[in-house]
């Protein structure tokens, strides 16, 4: 009998899974038709439905980038741009898309220079995900393991030689691509930057309304969250510049 009720309540679980699979794959196919159309506010309403429903992808995140950009909702649309990209910094569509994007927003902040070997290896780590990268790092051990096994195992000093070489060289790439997706993992669990939406908003000296307005910012505006208090944020601009707004001008990636 209560193997019975496990394997209803089982097979009930699987059914339910599947209507949620089933209902989210007609809000995409609709959210696709509706932007084939031209009708964007619809696409974002069917595409929105989904990411409510606690369910995302890049490809989700992306589509409706694109619809709120259509729909001239600037914010919104980088904000699901960068949301696309924290799942893979490596999809160029998503990058031209986003840069496009922002070229479109009032503020002009110019970053501050960094090191280029810091730059450098940021835009390697972009070049492919964190899953790809925890494949080659686990492809790596194993290549590691192989080579110690040859430079352990093997009699002849020219085969114990190409051993040893091979798992040094092996032994560098493991810590870089461990690294890599470690790096990635990171970012894609990172929630401290946000989009501003609202279309201007002055930021404060101080977390009080009544403080004294630093400078302003526009709608789709990256910043980073570094302190909060109460319903305001202490942000900060790639810049250097910092001071507070209310959490309801920002929306976190």
């Amino acid at each position: 009998m209560r193997t019975f009720i496990i394997y209803t309540v089982l097979l009930l679980a699987s059914v339910v899974v599947k209507a949620a699979d089933a209902t989210s794959l007609e809000h995409w196919e609709a959210g696709n038709r509706a932007y084939a159309t031209g009708d964007y506010n619809k696409a974002i309403e069917e595409y929105k439905t989904i990411v409510d429903g606690g369910e995302y992808s890049l490809e989700l995140y992306y589509n409706l980038a694109n619809a709120y950009f259509k729909a001239d909702s600037l914010g919104k649309a980088i904000l699901y741009y960068n949301k696309a990209l924290r799942l893979d910094q490596s999809q160029p569509d998503v990058i031209h898309n986003l840069a496009f994007a922002e070229a479109r927003t009032k503020d002009k902040v110019a970053e501050i220079p960094e090191f280029f070997l810091s730059v450098w290896a940021r835009a390697v780590r972009n070049s492919m995900s964190c899953t790809t990268w925890s494949v080659l790092s686990l492809l790596s051990i194993a290549l590691l393991l192989v080579f110690a096994l040859v430079f352990l195992l093997a009699s002849r000093i020219g085969v114990r030689k190409v051993g040893f070489f091979g798992a040094l060289c092996t032994f560098v790439v493991l810590v870089i691509t461990t690294s890599f997706a470690i790096s990635s993992r990171n970012d894609m669990l990172q929630h401290d930057e946000a989009i501003i939406m609202a279309s201007a908003i002055s930021v404060k000296s101080s977390p009080d309304g009544s403080a004294t307005d630093l400078f302003l910012l526009h709608e789709g505006t990256k910043v980073r969250i570094v302190a909060e208090v109460d319903s305001w944020c202490e942000v900060t601009l790639i810049d250097g510049k910092k001071g507070w707004i209310e959490r309801k001008n920002i929306e976190e990636i």
